[in-house]
């Protein structure tokens, strides 16, 4: 499965390519800066200050809390979405996105078969404490 990415190259912040403030990442994004903020608190995105002590974005940015958006309807939380992309480089090419999108399909996969097996319980003649008893930490 293949992830694209904006048609402009995504490079760190400072360097040749774009350079973002937060509005224009919430704005890319589709989200409030309070949320680009939050996703930044907690290491989806990074960013740069200025002298003026403002944020500063790369372009991969906004594309990150799109895909991360994504992976928390998958169920991940922003702290294991933080942990994937933590192996992801600066500038993500597309084949870093595809070998992600590989990792989130797993994830999904794995959480569908979980819930699968708790319906499964769910619908068994086991009592309910029985069953909640029976889950793993």
């Amino acid at each position: 499965m293949t992830l694209t990415t904006p048609d402009r190259a995504a490079s760190p912040a400072g360097s040749a390519g774009q350079v973002l403030t937060v509005s224009d990442v919430a704005a890319e994004s589709g989200v409030a800066p309070s949320a680009v903020r939050f996703y930044e608190k907690h290491g989806v995105i990074t960013a740069v200050r200025t002298s003026g002590n403002q944020r500063r974005f790369d372009d991969s940015a906004a594309c990150r809390i799109q895909v991360a958006k994504l992976a928390q309807r998958v169920g991940l939380t922003v702290r294991e979405i933080a942990e994937l992309f933590a192996g992801l480089p600066a500038g993500p090419e597309p084949e870093d996105w595809g070998r992600l999108a590989d990792q989130l399909v797993a994830q999904a996969e794995q959480r569908v078969a979980d819930l699968k097996a708790q319906l499964d319980a769910l619908g068994s003649d086991t009592k309910l404490c029985e069953v909640g008893a029976n889950l793993e930490s």
